[in-house]
């Protein structure tokens, strides 16, 4: 009798959970294929009264089944957590987004006020995040706090399809006076690289509420690491931030060097495998020496770090007293690196909390040395002596002295014809319209003389990948918009249509763009201590014929709009402020 009680007790364990109002099917590999097999979760799910969370994990759930368990919580309005990871194993891909959006249709029908969504392990693609791209604009997902897409299989369009999700919500949010904040993020193995990262950092630092970042093995390099460092520096309540095995190099590196000293609330750093290097390496010791005073973990493993920078690294978490592990393993440091930097962290009573450096690479040059040794091994490996040897590479260097003695005479040839054309150019050459000089001082006068082929001119002198100059170019062409000159007004709308259609071709360059004219606007400000720009109204109007283009991405839209609806620092160009900011919120609500 007392065993039956006992199984019964546990059974009830399986299925309720131990959390408040959580009903768990957790791990219990049912196939759950039609509405027949899951009559009796169906069942459970309608009797539980205040029922806020339901676990699925570990089954597998069929389109039929998915709408039978949507139907039973259509009237759940409490509902809070969905513990949905691992629950598609075996399914065709085509049938998720279908089962997500039963689910999804019926939490928004219930009212629901979701704070956890969990569909990591499930390898639905892009397609999987369109299946609850309507779920995540909804009014269900404005108290959401904790979003995890572990191993989705996202890839680029994935992220991007989810970024402008998050960005919608947060606009819808905030106009109701009750604005997304999120809190934990986790979007790890999902290929988004550059241009998802960079989608995703749009949506972070508009958010601005993020606690916790897991976006490790995405396949991410300098570019995207680049967006991230500038998105999170607008969470100040960080406290994890994990990129391990994406691709910073020292220029990604020293980006987040640079944000990492607004984020005074990080406690774990994962840098892991990113290739931070010596120069990453040294920049972030600098700004953990000067800051960062809660730090508990720093890992900077397999990162090609060399034994100065490594010892940088030490001596930076010296006063660090809430440290409880660094990770410095797979480096270059050599015997002698790693003995030195076990006796410093000795020395300042820290070695316990030094992970293992079992794995250590050796320096740098080890390995080219061993393969020069190989080579030299295998020099003569032919048995009959050097002589064969010899006449090879003797006739080789007399076919590379014919070689470059004609390259000579060809190089002679072309000289004398360059010095021709510069002696004999006709007298009557015109000359090529200067578009530095227009760049450098803007005037309407300047602009029109450029031509016809202005708006290619420009286009082709400014470099789009460098963010600053290409704001700055945008804002020198909109500053000689005159409202009441057809002539001028075309040839500005003409010359930024095709600058920012160029820019706006890749999403990386057009977020940098994005962000870079915020600064320059001051609606935001910048690290690197920009100063904004003298403001005219030219700037704005622009600006408002470039956001009504179809080469102005929507997600850029929602950025631009959240900024100045929050900011009155253009008030001063009264009506082509108000027009922009209108023309930016009938764009949204087109959308």
């Amino acid at each position: 009798m007392a065993t039956d009680i006992v199984s019964q007790l546990a059974d009830s364990l399986a299925t309720t959970g131990v959390e408040e109002g959580e009903l768990s099917y957790k791990g219990q590999a049912r196939k759950l294929n039609d509405s027949k097999s899951v009559e009796e979760i169906v069942k459970e799910i309608e009797d539980f009264e205040g029922l806020q969370a339901l676990r699925l994990e570990g089954n597998t759930v069929g389109v039929e089944a998915a709408k039978a368990i949507a139907k039973a919580l259509e009237t759940k309005s409490q509902f809070k957590r969905c513990y949905w990871s691992d629950m598609f194993t075996g399914r065709l891909r085509s049938e998720i987004p279908p089962a997500l959006n039963s689910l999804g249709d019926a939490l928004m029908l219930a009212g629901a006020k979701l704070t956890v969504l969990d569909l990591s392990d499930n390898a639905f693609g892009p397609d999987g995040v369109k299946g609850i791209e309507q779920l995540l604009k909804s009014s269900s997902c404005y108290t959401l706090q904790e979003l995890r897409l572990n191993n989705c299989g996202m890839g680029i369009g994935g992220g991007k399809i989810l970024a402008a999700s998050l960005i919608e919500c947060h606009k819808k949010s905030n106009a109701e006076g009750t604005p997304l904040s999120l809190k934990v993020f986790v979007a790890g193995r999902n290929r988004l690289e550059n241009d998802g990262a960079t989608a995703l950092a749009q949506a972070f630092q508009l958010i601005g509420s993020l606690e916790e970042i897991h976006m490790p093995q995405n396949g991410i390099n300098h570019p995207g690491v680049t967006a991230l460092a500038t998105a999170v520096q607008h969470s100040p309540n960080l406290r994890t931030l994990n990129l391990n095995d994406n691709t910073f190099t020292d220029v990604g590196a020293t980006a987040m060097a640079k944000a990492l000293k607004h984020l005074q609330s990080i406690q774990v750093i994962n840098f892991g495998d990113c290739l931070v290097r010596p120069v990453g390496a040294t920049a972030i010791a600098k700004t953990i020496s000067e800051g960062l005073p809660i730090l508990k973990e720093l890992n900077l493993s397999f990162g090609e770090i060399t034994e100065e920078a490594a010892l940088a690294v030490a001596q930076a978490v010296k006063n660090k007293k809430q440290l409880e592990k660094l990770d410095l393993n797979g480096n270059y440091l050599g015997e002698d690196g790693c003995k030195a930097l076990k006796d410093y962290m000795e020395g300042m009573n820290m070695v316990d909390l030094l992970a293992s450096l079992s794995d250590d690479e050796g320096e740098p040059g080890d390995e080219e040395d061993e393969e020069e040794d190989e080579d030299d091994d295998d020099e003569d490996d032919d048995g009959d002596g050097d002589e064969d040897d010899d006449d090879e590479e003797l006739d080789e260097e007399e076919v590379e002295e014919e070689e470059e003695e004609e390259d000579e005479e060809d190089d002679e040839e072309e000289q004398d014809e360059n010095a021709a054309r510069m002696f004999f150019t006709p007298p009557s050459a015109p000359r090529p319209p200067d578009v530095s000089s227009f760049l450098s001082f803007p005037s309407p006068d300047k602009l029109l003389k450029l031509g016809a082929k202005r708006a290619t001119l420009i286009e082709q002198q400014v470099d789009v990948t460098d963010a600053r100059k290409t704001a700055e170019a945008f804002l020198k062409i909109a500053s000689v918009y005159k409202d009441d000159n057809n002539e001028v007004k075309n040839a500005v709308l003409e010359s930024v249509d095709a600058l920012l259609r160029k820019v706006f071709s890749s999403s990386l360059q057009g977020y940098n763009f994005v962000s870079t004219l915020l600064v320059l606007l001051g609606l935001i400000k910048s690290e690197d201590k920009v100063k904004p720009v003298l403001v005219v109204e030219g700037h704005l109007q622009a600006l408002e014929h470039a956001v009504r283009q179809d080469y102005f991405p929507k997600e850029s839209v929602a950025v631009l709009e959240a900024f100045m609806s929050r900011n009155k620092a253009l008030e001063s160009c009264g009506s082509s402020r108000h027009k922009l900011l209108s023309t930016l919120q009938r764009t949204q609500s087109e959308s």
